[in-house]
């Protein structure tokens, strides 16, 4: 089986020198490769094709066969690195706490413990008779959170 670590070190060296950022590797049986990349702006098909060229240039199908998928992070999946985060700071995301509760907000910032979100939620001021929209600031740790995703709103 090929070696997931090879795979990883062969997609750093290339993007190295770019603007991508490796998000995931993953390895299945059957040597079945899928290398999932990101980027602050946007991914091109053809970044995708010149690093699956590159990757099976160094790779010997000789030796081992494989199949290679290269591909961009969806818009719908989990965030999986911390520069994902980082690019979402100011998008609304939802994040699945491991506890169970879902929260759904804007998100103010990320670092390597954790994220901040700003979240609207409904209180009831003393002695009103209507709840109000206020805006809170949560701080969660990577721990707490079992995923997070982008938020996609059609208006």
């Amino acid at each position: 089986m090929i070696d997931k670590e090879v795979v990883c070190r062969l997609v750093e060296e290339k993007l190295a020198s770019s603007s991508y950022y490796l998000v995931d590797v993953t390895v299945a049986p059957g040597n079945v490769i899928t290398v999932e990349i990101d980027n602050d702006e946007a991914v091109s098909i053809d970044d995708c094709a010149e690093l699956s060229r590159y990757i099976e240039e160094r790779l010997d199908r000789d030796v081992e066969d494989y199949e290679l998928e290269v591909g961009s992070a969806g818009i719908t999946s989990p965030f999986k690195v911390l520069r994902q985060y980082i690019k979402n700071i100011g998008n609304e995301v939802e994040i699945q706490l491991k506890n169970g509760p879902r929260v759904t907000g804007i998100l103010k910032s990320a670092d390597e413990r954790g994220v901040v979100v700003s979240v609207e939620k409904k209180v009831k001021p003393e002695g009103a008779k209507k709840k109000i929209t206020v805006v809170e600031d949560e701080a969660h740790t990577f721990d707490e959170i079992k995923y997070t995703k982008y938020v996609i709103r059609f208006k």
